[in-house]
């Protein structure tokens, strides 16, 4: 069997892992395996290289994707799917493994629709993909996140200021939430709960009387009275870079209290670096489960984690609607807002 794998959207530790696994578990099978590169742009192009033991052998330690990726959408270009498909079929690919978060795993779901062989590993750092309770990359940019923090920290209580760290997180705000509460973070802004600026900045007051300076994790989809303008990718998400959520926060924060304040902006550090053990064991399991679904005729699924089971959802499950914070996960956070 020819499988074809690619790996699309935002990149973040743990791809390397899944594409070894897949390749690795394929070679028990006999299948050859083509990497497609730069995700549904390199089937539109049919941009292709052939993935041996030799190429994938060492990459479980790499952070990034050896493949590539794009934000492409072939449902957003006209014909974009039709050549999808004959692109495949000229190719060659019997099967189609699809790495990616909801709008990769999305567009999955659709050409399945459309009569392609295609299962999904669910992948991203903000952990907001449903049907899975965890995604690789998750760990490592939460791991990168916290040290940050700590480090932040150091320079709070130094000048005795109160710093605010900005981190990725669109409309789901796990990345924070973890971050804040095993980072020891005095405030945590969420996407997912509309901001109470008047009750931050009293507590803030609080802590910083108590120990002289406040650490806050903000989301950097966390709502706030900005004018909301800027371009949009392929999938029509807004582009948050120069959005400024931590520098806004910061501002409100020395309005407020007086107090001098100071911003920092993680970004796509988070998204780098060797992947931790949790995200490399996870990448290679869901790899290799992808493999299994292929060869028992298991399509339009992805591969996720249940419990500590790798298990096989329906894609359209998986996509469309994203598994934000919820109310379990904020009283839990409300405990350590002291």
């Amino acid at each position: 069997m020819k499988i074809g794998v690619l790996t699309g959207g935002g990149d973040c530790p743990g791809l390397n892992p899944a594409i070894r696994g897949v390749v690795f578990h394929a070679l028990d099978f006999g299948d050859e395996v083509v990497g497609i590169e730069q995700g549904w742009k390199g089937v539109l192009e049919k941009i292709t290289r052939p993935l041996t033991l030799n190429e994938v052998d060492e990459i479980i330690n790499y952070g990034g994707t050896i493949l590539f990726t794009s934000r492409t959408n072939p449902f957003s270009i006209e014909g974009g799917p039709e050549r999808a498909i004959e692109n495949l079929k000229e190719m060659g690919i019997d099967a189609l493994i699809a790495i990616g978060g909801d709008d990769t795993l999305g567009v999955a779901s659709r050409l399945f629709d459309l009569g392609v062989k295609v299962v999904g590993v669910p992948k991203t750092m903000d952990n907001d993909l449903s049907g899975t309770d965890y995604t690789f990359g998750f760990d490592t940019s939460v791991n990168i996140a916290v040290d940050a923090l700590n480090r932040l920290r150091d320079t709070a209580r130094s000048h005795k200021r109160i710093i605010v760290l900005e981190v990725m997180g669109r409309e789901a705000g796990w990345v924070a939430l973890f971050t804040g509460i095993a980072g020891g973070a005095d405030w945590v802004l969420l996407p997912e709960v509309k901001p109470d600026f008047d009750k931050m900045c009293k507590h803030l007051e609080k802590d910083f009387d108590r120990k002289g300076y406040a650490l806050v994790v903000v989301s950097e989809g966390t709502e706030l009275p900005l004018q909301e303008e800027g371009e949009t990718d392929q999938f029509g998400h807004k582009l948050l870079q120069k959005r400024g959520v931590g520098d806004f926060i910061a501002k409100l924060i020395k309005e407020k209290t007086g107090i001098p304040t100071r911003s920092a902006v993680i970004g796509h550090m988070q998204r780098g670096g060797s992947p931790t053990v949790f995200d490399r064991m996870l990448g290679s399991r869901v790899g290799v489960k992808a493999v299994d679904m292929i060869h028992s005729g298991d399509f339009g699924k992805m591969a996720a984690i249940k419990g500590n089971e790798i298990v096989s959802v329906p894609l359209k499950e998986a996509t469309g609607k994203l598994k934000l914070v919820s109310k379990e996960w904020i009283d839990l956070l409300e405990v350590f807002l002291k």
